[in-house]
């Protein structure tokens, strides 16, 4: 039997009379890892560097500056000599802190509806963080300021791709004794995202805390039941736990907020020049923090971490999202799988404009961390100079990429309505066209990814509309967004009460950083 000839979709309005189109479900806040993770050494040679790094805890030790860090040591069975500040930690108490760490936490932010979980296999990004510097196409590069601070904090709070909230810049403009209550106020106030505090010695960690739990209404109980915070803890290479981060690492332990460990190791510099060695020093500084952060409250969340690339030879400084770079994170993935810990890992450039050395640092960086597995990406967007800079332009330029790399992680369908049978394949005959099936008239609008600042335009439209490069397109965003002023909706009464405790805090002094 001849099967009758299909009607054609050649209007519009016939192809749309009826359709609904169809909204894209991609979740840019609780994202998932969809790539396989890739090896740069085999497994024996992860276990030996796990090993070496154990030895050198047992062996060579680790220079811890705080006394109350080294009384908590000695307490567990650490030997420690007091004469030098040296910690030498047997493989057991390393053992059992990686036992007690745990391997999935949860997140508490500012709204419900960003919270998230770490663990192996998931995707949280924060654009770049602690530069004191900031640059754009208008004002140029400048000491870090309030305004930055506060503006850069709304591009992330723009930007849905970016589920955790850093300190981007030092606000320079604000003393050391406030700054911390300045740096709080505007993560809360202009965010509903996860939140920073700085470690900086208790008395500023415990506003960092107060403010929080007042302002999110939270009970003791409450508090203690999920971290509604983090505080990165870096140590100081090689082998070296300094006072405020020691101290960090207890006091977060002991409020059972996140701690997430990053040793900033640089090959041939601060750590031995082969990308192996680095990487067995880096983890055993982890390791280190990690179990000081366990003695200190069994079970506290922490998160694995390591910043690891190498230098140029010729001028010593940090070059970023080089192949030894690449290298370093999948090497960095392996261990983290093979404690079981989520981990945090780092992308950057060390261009000093937004151009094509920025990108294609900060992507190739990227790329190592997703194929190795990180369940944290910092310095993802924005960073420049080798973390020196923050530029508007270029966290605008990066988010794009991020976006794209959060489309993925949606994946994608192939059911009856994604292959379209009926839809697309039998209304076009022929040599035809799919502009007008049904399939892409109900689709059209919702199928695809829409670029904020790519333009897709042919060469005489782009030259008509200024020929304006991406750069030039970026400040366009960043400019819109600020003038927008969108906030996430606030209680008036916490906003007044949290204004209480900075000026009350203010008035006796505030706390100057510890050292």
């Amino acid at each position: 039997m001849e099967r009758p000839a299909p009607e054609r979709a050649t209007r519009k309005g016939r192809a749309m009379r009826g359709q609904t189109p169809i909204q894209r479900q991609t979740n840019y806040r609780q994202l998932r890892n969809p790539f396989p993770t890739m090896d740069v050494f085999s497994a024996d040679e992860i276990e030996n560097m796990h090993d070496t790094a154990m030895r050198t805890l047992e062996e060579l030790g680790v220079k811890v500056l705080l006394p109350e860090a080294r009384k908590i040591f000695a307490e567990a069975g650490a030997r420690v000599d007091e004469m030098t500040d040296m910690v030498y930690i047997g493989r057991d108490i390393i053992s059992a802190a990686l036992a007690s760490a745990p391997k999935s936490i949860e997140c508490r932010a500012g709204a419900r509806h960003r919270d998230f979980v770490l663990e192996l296999g998931s995707l949280t990004f924060q654009p770049g963080a602690g530069a004191p510097h900031a640059t754009d196409r208008d004002r140029g590069r400048r000491p870090g300021s309030a305004r930055d601070f506060r503006e850069l904090t709304q591009l992330t709070q723009h930007f849905d791709v970016f589920q955790m909230v850093p300190p981007l810049i030092e606000p320079q403009d604000v003393p050391t004794n406030l700054r911390h209550y300045f740096t709080a106020e505007a993560q809360l106030t202009l965010t509903d995202k996860f939140p920073f505090i700085y470690s900086r010695g208790t008395p500023q960690v415990e506003d960092g805390f107060a403010m929080m739990r007042g302002f999110r209404g939270l009970t003791d109980d409450e508090w203690r039941a999920h971290p509604h915070c983090y505080t990165i803890i870096n140590t100081n290479s090689p082998r070296t736990l300094d006072i405020p981060m020691a101290q960090g690492l207890i006091d977060f332990a002991r409020a059972r907020q996140l701690a997430i460990v990053t040793p900033f190791t640089l090959m041939g510099a601060m750590a031995p020049i082969t990308v192996a060695g680095a990487i067995t020093l880096s983890h055993a500084e982890a390791l280190s923090a990690i179990a000081l952060n366990q003695l200190a409250s069994p079970g506290a969340p922490v998160c694995y971490g390591t910043f690891t690339s190498n230098v140029d030879m010729k001028s010593g400084a940090p070059a970023l999202g080089t192949p030894s770079h690449f290298q370093a994170s999948l090497a960095a993935g392996q261990l983290a799988r093979f404690i079981g810990l989520p981990w945090r890992s780092a992308a950057g450039s060390a261009s000093n404009t937004n151009d094509v050395q920025a990108a294609n640092e900060n992507q190739l960086g990227l790329w190592g961390c997703l194929m190795a597995g990180a369940t944290v990406i910092i310095h993802s967007a924005g960073w420049l100079e080798g973390g020196l800079t923050v530029s508007y332009e270029k966290l605008v330029t990066d988010a794009e990429v991020l976006n794209m790399i959060a489309e993925l992680c949606a994946g994608n369908r192939a059911g009856p309505d994604e292959i379209g049978f009926d839809t697309a394949l039998r209304e076009v005959e022929p040599s035809g066209h799919f502009f007008a099936a049904s399939q892409t008239m109900a689709r059209y609008s919702t199928e695809f990814y829409e670029p904020i600042v790519h333009d897709y335009a042919n060469f005489g439209t782009w030259t008509e509309r200024g020929a304006r490069d991406a750069s030039m397109r970026a400040t366009d965003v960043w400019k819109a967004i600020l003038a927008s002023d969108a906030r996430p909706e606030m209680d008036d009464a916490k906003v007044e009460e949290l204004r209480h405790f900075v000026e009350r805090r203010t008035s006796e002094g505030g706390a100057p950083p510890e050292s």
